[in-house]
C-alpha cells in the first residue's frame, strides 16, 4: 500500500460534462483549465481554489475498502480524464458499477512524475510512468490500472495482464505556438520545446535551422504556462491528451502523419488487471476495442523489435485502411535528425498477421540502421 503522499483517492462521480483538467483535492475534485488565448487560468467551475496537479492528499482508506472496482492513475490532468473516462465506461455498461461509491479512482505517484529536473532519456530506465502503479496492481492496493498505452514497457510485469483498449483518439501531433502558423514559419534559431525525441529528431530532419529544448516536461498546463511565458516559440503535444482535456481551443495547427509520425501507441488507452482476476478481466472484456487493441499491438512489436527506450527515436502506427487491411508505417532516426529511415507494410487485418508485419519491419530497420546509429 502506498504512502499517503504518493496515493489518493477521489470519490467517484455519478455525472461528468467535458473535463479539463481534474485535480485531487482534499475531498473534492476541481476542474481547472489553462488557456493561451486568455493567457490565464480559467476556472471551468467554481472551485475553492487553485492546487498543482502533483498535490497528493490522505487516502480515503474507508471508502476504497466499499469500492467495487479500485482504478489506480498517475495524478495528471491527462492521466485522471483518462481514468474518469474508465469509469465512465465501466458505470455505463454495468449497472451495479453505477451505484454510488462502487468505484473509487486511486492516484498513484511515479518515477517519471517525481522527477521533472531531468530529460526522459537521461533518468533511464523503461516504465518510468508505469512501474509503480504496477507495483500497486500486484500488491492489491487496485484492482486495475489506466495507462496511456505509448508509456506502457513492451514487456508486462508478472502476475498481470492487459486485456482492454479503449477506442484510439486522433494519433496526430498539434503545433502550439504563440508567435508562428507552423513549424516552417518559424524563424531560424527558434527553440522549439520538448521532452520526445521523436519529435525532435523529426523537427530537426525537416528544419535543421530550429533548436530544440529537450527538458520541456511537465503535464500538458505545465507546457502551456512554460509556452505563453516565452521559454521557448513552439511545442507539440499529443492531439488526443488536448481532445480528451477540452482544450483544443490552444491548437494553433495540426501535423500530418507524413510530416510527423506519432508515438507507437499514441492516442490509446491501456487498461490491466491481475492475471488472476477473473472478474476484472471480464469487466475489462466488455470495455475493449478490438481494433485498437490489433493497431497497438502492431506498433508494439515494431518497438520491441526494435527494443526501444526513451534514448531511442521510434515512431510507428497502424490503421486499418478503407479495403479492411492493416496499414503500418515506422520510423527511426538519429537524435540529432540527421539520419531518418522509414520502411511500410500491407496486409490482413488480424492479430497473428499484424505481430509479423510489426516485428518484420523492425528488423529491416534495425539492419539498414547498424551500430551506432542511435549514438549520434
Amino acid at each position: 500500500m502506498g504512502t499517503p503522499s504518493s496515493l489518493c483517492t477521489s470519490q467517484a462521480l455519478m455525472s461528468r460534462p467535458s473535463r479539463p483538467a481534474i485535480f485531487c483535492t482534499s475531498g473534492s475534485v476541481s476542474f481547472t483549465g489553462f488557456s493561451l488565448k486568455t493567457r490565464a487560468f480559467v476556472r471551468k467551475k467554481q472551485t475553492l481554489r487553485f492546487v498543482k496537479a502533483s498535490v497528493a492528499v490522505e487516502q480515503q482508506t474507508q471508502e476504497a475498502k466499499l469500492a467495487l472496482i479500485r482504478i489506480g492513475t498517475r495524478g495528471s490532468p491527462l492521466a485522471l480524464a483518462q481514468a474518469h473516462e474508465t469509469q465512465d465506461k465501466l458505470m455505463a455498461s454495468h449497472a451495479e458499477l453505477a451505484e454510488d461509491g462502487a468505484i473509487q479512482i486511486v492516484i498513484i505517484k511515479t518515477t517519471g512524475d517525481k522527477i521533472l529536473s531531468q530529460p526522459l532519456a537521461d533518468i533511464g530506465g523503461k516504465g518510468l510512468f508505469t512501474k509503480e502503479i504496477d507495483e500497486a496492481l500486484i500488491n492489491g492496493d487496485i484492482d486495475i490500472a489506466v495507462h496511456s498505452m505509448k508509456d506502457v514497457p513492451t514487456y508486462l510485469p508478472e502476475m498481470t495482464i492487459l486485456p482492454c483498449n479503449l477506442p484510439r483518439e486522433d494519433v496526430r501531433d498539434a503545433f502550439i505556438s504563440m508567435s508562428a502558423t507552423s513549424l516552417a514559419d518559424l524563424p531560424a534559431g527558434s527553440i522549439v520545446g520538448t521532452a520526445s525525441l521523436r519529435r525532435k529528431s523529426q523537427i530537426l530532419h525537416r528544419f535543421p535551422s530550429l533548436s530544440v529544448e529537450e527538458n520541456f516536461r511537465g503535464n500538458v498546463q505545465t507546457r502551456l504556462r512554460k509556452l505563453n511565458e516565452g521559454v521557448v516559440k513552439a511545442t507539440l503535444l499529443a492531439l488526443a491528451g488536448l481532445k480528451r482535456l477540452n482544450m483544443m481551443e490552444n491548437v494553433t495547427s495540426i501535423l500530418p502523419i507524413d510530416e510527423m509520425l506519432p508515438a507507437v501507441a499514441q492516442g490509446a488507452i491501456g487498461i490491466a488487471c491481475r492475471d488472476n482476476d477473473d472478474k476484472m478481466a471480464n469487466y475489462l472484456a466488455s470495455l475493449n476495442h478490438e481494433e485498437t487493441r490489433l493497431a497497438v499491438a502492431c506498433e508494439r512489436a515494431f518497438l520491441e523489435t526494435l527494443d526501444g527506450s526513451c534514448r531511442t527515436p521510434i515512431a510507428g502506427y497502424a490503421r486499418r485502411d478503407e479495403n479492411g487491411d492493416c496499414i503500418f508505417k515506422g520510423l527511426v532516426a538519429s537524435p540529432d535528425g540527421t539520419r531518418v529511415l522509414k520502411t511500410s507494410r500491407k496486409g490482413p487485418y488480424a492479430f497473428d498477421d499484424m505481430i509479423a508485419m510489426g516485428k518484420d519491419a523492425g528488423k529491416e530497420l534495425l539492419s539498414q540502421a547498424g551500430p551506432g546509429f542511435f549514438d549520434r
